[in-house]
């Protein structure tokens, strides 16, 4: 049995994909699901999918030991940022649990502190870049910085917009995050 904590901010759809795609015939998933965001679309979705999802404030995950508890309570193999917007604290990398990332840029490219969803998309196109892609990546103290796992690049069109390259980049999340996740975990 493989136990997997996703991190979550936003609607989920990351987070799904990765517990619809990932169950794979040798072995089972216990998941647990963490979100910081009371009205994150990621709450439904786990209640549909009968996954109990920890909700926090920004306090208790960086000023206080629940979070960080809750994760040694756990024992994860391995730790899922899906759409997760904050920093993670030291204190929960100093844990040395595998922390993976996704990331909607060719890292190094558009990364860091508040560089997330359309804000890069907006970027990208802003500085008429001919490719974007997705980097999957190891988390460590920094934001974005940490060891690349895995990046696939798409062409923009001429007339790209940031909705047109959204969707280009989730159908790349959607299929090479669960295909990565799943290399890792086995």
């Amino acid at each position: 049995m493989k136990k997997i904590i996703i991190f979550a901010s936003g609607s989920g759809t990351n987070a799904e994909n990765l517990i619809l795609k990932l169950p794979v015939n040798n072995f089972k998933i216990n998941w647990h699901v963490f979100t910081n965001n009371s009205n994150a679309g990621i709450i439904s979705k786990c209640k549909n999918l009968n996954i109990k999802c920890e909700i926090f404030n920004k306090q208790q995950f960086s000023q206080s030991l629940i979070v960080q508890n809750k994760i040694l309570e756990i024992k994860p193999d391995i730790i899922i940022l899906a759409g997760f917007l904050l920093k993670i604290p030291h204190s929960i990398i100093d844990l040395n649990y595998p922390i993976i990332n996704i990331h909607p840029s060719l890292l190094p490219k558009y990364g860091g502190k508040g560089m997330y969803g359309s804000r890069v998309h907006d970027a990208v196109i802003k500085n008429k870049e001919t490719i974007s892609g997705i980097t999957i990546h190891r988390v460590n103290i920094n934001y974005d910085e940490g060891e690349v796992v895995l990046q696939k690049s798409i062409k923009l069109d001429k007339k790209e917009t940031p909705l047109s390259l959204a969707k280009k980049i989730h159908d790349l999340e959607m299929k090479y995050f669960p295909e990565v996740i799943k290399k890792l975990i086995s």
